[in-house]
């Protein structure tokens, strides 16, 4: 998981990304921006997940992939480690890996908020 330094320094690069909220899971930290799961911090390495989108940005990159064990078989969630030498570039980190990472839309975003919102007052 990430450390309270660690989250706060991610907090700081990140924030050009927008508004994004991080949830201790599984041992990990997961960084979630409206609804969807982004990144990962294990250990305090971060890891953005890899699409068709920013694949570029990490290809020819010598990096660990974050994949676990589950029933004997090995899982890739299609995690990618952060080189540590962009967070001394935190431009090359918005305009490198960070640019195309599977983020929602405002619209999606704003329809998942709705979602969220109708689905609390039908429970009541």
């Amino acid at each position: 998981s990430a450390s309270d330094s660690f989250a706060e320094f991610l907090r700081e690069q990140l924030a050009p990304l927008g508004r994004f909220t991080m949830r201790r899971m599984f041992g990990k930290t997961g960084l979630f921006c409206g609804g969807v799961m982004f990144g990962m911090v294990t250990e305090n390495m971060l890891y953005f997940r890899v699409a068709a989108e920013n694949e570029a940005a990490f290809e020819g990159a010598v990096l660990a992939a974050l994949n676990y064990e589950k029933k004997g078989s090995t899982i890739d969630p299609s995690f990618w480690c952060v080189p540590e030498r962009l967070f001394d570039e935190p431009d090359e980190l918005l305009t490198g890996p960070a640019q195309h990472l599977p983020l929602p839309t405002e619209r999606s975003e704003a329809q998942a908020e709705a979602s969220s919102h109708a689905k609390k007052l039908g429970a009541r």
